[in-house]
């Protein structure tokens, strides 16, 4: 990438390319946006942001414009939002949502509209907002049972939404629950069987969710399957390394790609779970060790990962991943210091 950046947010767009926004190098926080040409195997840099934020959520909308929303800057919790328009490539303005929050989801829902959940203010959220794209308006709706943040949000095959663990004020959650767009109201669902934060959760091709790893009082390497039919929890093979602030990518063959993140050390390791067995598989390394990175799955189906941090060393370098030889390709430097931020091509 042109930019070092950690926490940052990375969006497939309907085009093919990757919208790579935000986020922060050090202590500076970034409005700069860039992106990533699959057939090119390049960067370049398109309008920034109207804010400087991280720990924002961005979402692809149905008609094609990218929402962000919330996050923080060096100076307080946000509540702005603002949307990207490829065939512009600039950012507007949009109405703001009813609460500054960061650390939250946004899920886009059946209906079109997307979904923010929880997040942090001056305390942890239980409230969620409704972003409408056709009138540009927030509406309030349901709150969740419990106020949470680094949580995560799981788009069912039944239209509803699955909301898994997070921390508010250091106390780690169990507890699921799930929001029903028809209704507007949160029910609470079978609590995982570990409290975790900073995990993932991916929806598998057989309509269950897979969430792994993550941290409490520790780190965790423990896998558990959440079956929306019977709305129960059950473990399943646990990882080779512990982790949390990784990433976790649904590949066409079904397998879950699980790169990265740290426990006491950063990692570069990635393992595959295969869900007709249960059982996590260690794949290639990456090149370079990193945690709080995004991975994106690109029209090509190589897994595209960017950025992130490396004990306190911001990254711009970017690596695929091929799930046909199980390898990772990449170039430039994993040490980049603010005056060496520059352009950064991958191979294809």
């Amino acid at each position: 990438m042109r930019h070092p950046r950690t926490q940052h947010t990375a969006t497939l767009l309907t085009n093919g390319k990757v919208l790579v926004t935000g986020g922060r190098y050090g202590s500076v926080i970034s409005n700069s946006s860039e992106l990533y040409d699959p057939s090119a195997g390049t960067w370049t840099t398109t309008g920034s942001m109207n804010s400087k934020r991280v720990e924002h959520t961005a979402s692809l909308l149905t008609n094609g414009k990218v929402l962000v929303t919330g996050g923080r800057n060096s100076y307080e919790i946000l509540g702005s939002a603002e949307l990207y328009d490829l065939s512009t490539g600039t950012w507007t303005t949009t109405v703001s949502m009813n609460s500054k929050r960061a650390e939250h989801t946004a899920s886009l829902l059946t209906n079109g509209k997307v979904l923010v959940a929880g997040g942090l203010s001056h305390e942890c959220l239980s409230s969620a907002e409704l972003y409408d794209p056709s009138t540009e308006t927030w509406t309030t709706t349901g709150s969740m049972n419990h106020s949470r943040a680094w949580h995560t949000a799981s788009m069912l095959k039944n239209g509803k939404v699955l909301v898994t663990g997070g921390d508010c004020m250091n106390i780690f959650l169990s507890s699921a629950e799930l929001y029903d767009s028809s209704t507007g109201t949160w029910t609470t669902t079978g609590s995982m069987n570990s409290k975790r934060v900073k995990h993932t959760a991916s929806l598998l091709t057989n309509g269950k969710v897979l969430v792994a790893g993550g941290r409490n009082h520790e780190y965790l390497s423990s896998a558990e399957l959440y079956d929306p039919s019977t709305e129960t929890w059950t473990t399943t093979g646990s990882m080779n390394h512990s982790r949390a602030w990784h990433t976790a990518s649904i590949l066409k063959n079904g397998k879950v790609l699980v790169a990265g993140g740290r426990n006491h050390k950063y990692l570069s390791s990635a393992e595959l779970y295969d869900p007709s067995t249960e059982t996590w598989t260690t794949t290639g390394r990456m090149n370079h060790s990193r945690a709080w990175h995004t991975a994106s799955i690109l029209k090509n189906e190589k897994v595209l990962v960017t950025g992130g941090d490396c004990m306190n060393i911001f990254l711009s370098s970017a690596e695929l991943y091929d799930s046909s030889t199980g390898t990772w390709i990449t170039k430039g430097s994993n040490e980049e210091s603010a005056s060496e931020a520059h352009s950064i091509p991958i191979n294809k």
